[in-house]
């Protein structure tokens, strides 16, 4: 790290130590919240639930100790009650965000308990720096390890519990992004058409054959409309044809289909016609007789389907 990054850093570092203010709990224990925790949490123990096991030892209900931190969080709008501290505990991670290392991701949580707190006690805490590490490169990025200590209160001021929660303040490596393949409704696939799919996913133009009469058809079905045949298996065509007819669509629109939208019925050398999409073309502009070759869009979900573009160019 360069000395210009000192500097920063320094002020971060020189926060190591000091405790920021106490923040009070919103609501006292209580045997509802610790039902529910139990329950989220898959704790059966009867010491927390069954209302007497608890009573007998402790003379009150008890709460799990993992629940600590559940009786200080501050809720979904982030308010604390008032009386809390306002001072900012999150500064060190400002700073280093400020200096380029936006993401963060949680590392390991310890805690350690002093004892059981009894339904009707309110807790508070307060919280401080322990370290922040040198620079440090992971399979996540480079940045820093933050460690902050959690120190737990009963309505005594004596400790009852602490938490350390280490985390990862970090940049991202520069990744190059790949273009975005476009989006567009997907196909009805079948057993009788699934071999076009699966042709076009391997950059292969076929269309279904008829094994009686050697008939070519598309699109795909069941029976042969010259001879009735229901035999079939398809061959890969050349993908080379002329613009037969075409037809330019502005409505509806569809999610990752241009607009205007040309589409054109191609006669394939091969004497069958298909319906795709053109590409390269002018909508206001296209020719009829136009000869055009088949190629590939790959769109997202792994689709992929045929558009024909001009020979030659536009």
């Amino acid at each position: 790290m360069s000395e210009q990054n000192l500097s920063w850093l320094d002020e971060a570092r020189a926060l190591i130590g000091h405790e920021y203010g106490k923040v009070y709990a919103w609501d006292a224990v209580n045997q509802p919240m610790v039902r529910q925790w139990c329950e989220a949490m898959g704790v059966d123990n009867a010491l927390y639930l069954d209302g007497v096991s608890a009573k007998a030892r402790f003379g009150a209900n008890v709460a799990p100790p993992t629940m600590l931190q559940v009786w200080v969080l501050a809720g979904l709008n982030g308010r604390f009650p008032e009386g809390s501290a306002t001072d900012n505990p999150y500064e060190v991670l400002q700073i280093i965000e400020r200096n380029g290392y936006p993401s963060v991701v949680a590392v390991n949580s310890e805690q350690s308990y002093r004892r059981y707190l009894k339904e009707g006690e309110k807790i508070a805490f307060t919280s401080q720096i322990e370290s922040v590490s040198e620079e440090k490169t992971t399979g996540l990025g480079t940045g820093f390890f933050v460690t902050q200590l959690l120190n737990f209160y009963d309505e005594a001021d004596a400790l009852v519990g602490q938490m350390r929660f280490r985390l990862f303040k970090f940049r991202a490596p520069e990744r190059a992004r790949p273009a975005d393949k476009p989006r567009r409704p997907l196909p009805g696939i079948s057993d009788e058409n699934r071999f076009f799919w699966d042709g076009l996913k391997d950059r292969k133009l076929k269309i279904q054959r008829c094994t009686a009469c050697n008939t070519l058809r598309h699109p795909p079905g069941p029976a042969c409309p010259d001879c009735h045949s229901l035999a079939s298996d398809s061959v890969e065509v050349s993908g080379r044809g002329r613009i037969y007819s075409y037809s330019v669509v502005h409505h509806p629109t569809l999610p990752g289909v241009p607009q205007p939208n040309p589409v054109g019925l191609i006669e394939l050398t091969e004497g069958v016609r298909v319906v795709a999409g053109l590409v390269d073309v002018d909508p206001a502009h296209i020719e009829i007789g136009r000869e055009v070759e088949v190629d590939y869009l790959e769109c997202a979900d792994e689709l992929v389907i045929p558009v024909f573009r001009p020979v030659g160019g536009a």
